[in-house]
């Protein structure tokens, strides 16, 4: 699927160190689906000051930003969103008449799949990882009114990151969590795709699993949990999700979750 590109297309790109093919093919089914004269191009940028000041100058409408740009483009924009500000860590820069506003998507994505689930605030948490993607996911859980314990073997990301929302930190599981997440990229594809993150005794006192790696979706954790008959929450979810969300930012049009779904499998295709 293809889409016509001529002078009026508006162009959209993503920041990121190194690019995948996931949102370019997202974005560009959708596009191509709805009949949207827009375009999205992935870049790895060489200097993200003048990535961001090209956003600008070439009335880019808007890019998606990875690691590790989510923090340096912050004092490169003119304003925050409450969903960036909260974690300061910005993945979405919207460009409107030259006025770029930083927005976080994955936030938004988990702070909507919880409720979406039902998952309910008085469960423990067991949160493995203190990566940027972890300061999303813990403010998410804080807002949604949970409290827990972040698991890390960074001494330093770990600590900071649980006292930021008031949570505990440990290097080991505690008992009786009640909400087992991963935000470690173990179980994801490559060397450590074998991985399962939370052991079959953690996920059997669990109430339920939430795994926010999506390549692939059916992660080791994610079979274990379904195994031992716990709901879940997986990755794709997730990137599907706030992928669709930075769409509706760039574009004013929410796809339909069919569409989505369409979108996602598109982008998944080997």
């Amino acid at each position: 699927m293809v889409n016509h590109v001529d002078r009026e297309t508006t162009l959209c790109i993503s920041l990121a160190a190194r690019p995948s093919n996931h949102g370019v093919r997202f974005h560009n089914w959708l596009y191509a689906e709805l009949g949207l004269n827009y375009i999205y191009k992935a870049v790895a940028p060489t200097d993200i000051t003048a990535a961001v000041a090209g956003i600008r100058g070439l009335d880019i409408r808007g890019a998606g930003v990875s690691m590790p740009y989510k923090q340096d483009v912050i004092p490169l924009i003119d304003s925050l969103d409450p969903s960036a500000e909260r974690i300061d860590a910005v993945n979405t820069i919207v460009n409107t008449d030259g006025e770029l506003t930083g927005y976080n998507t994955d936030y938004v994505a988990v702070a909507s799949l919880l409720r979406t689930h039902g998952v309910d605030p008085s469960l423990p948490v067991a949160l493995r990882g203190s990566g940027g993607m972890a300061n999303a996911v813990v403010a998410a859980l804080a807002d949604h009114g949970m409290t827990g314990t972040v698991v890390a073997r960074n001494h330093q990301t770990g600590p900071a990151l649980a006292q930021r929302y008031g949570w505990d930190y440990s290097t080991e599981v505690p008992e009786g969590a009640g909400l087992l997440v991963n935000v470690t990229p173990l179980g994801m594809r490559g060397e450590d795709e074998d991985v399962q993150v939370f052991s079959d005794g953690e996920i059997a006192e669990a109430a339920m699993v939430f795994d926010v790696v999506a390549y692939p979706v059916r992660t080791p954790l994610i079979e274990a949990a379904e195994r031992l008959g716990r709901p879940t929450i997986n990755g794709g979810e997730v990137v599907a999700l706030q992928a669709a969300e930075q769409f509706a930012l760039y574009t004013g049009v929410r796809p339909t979750d069919e569409q989505v779904i369409a979108a996602e499998e598109f982008a998944n295709r080997d």
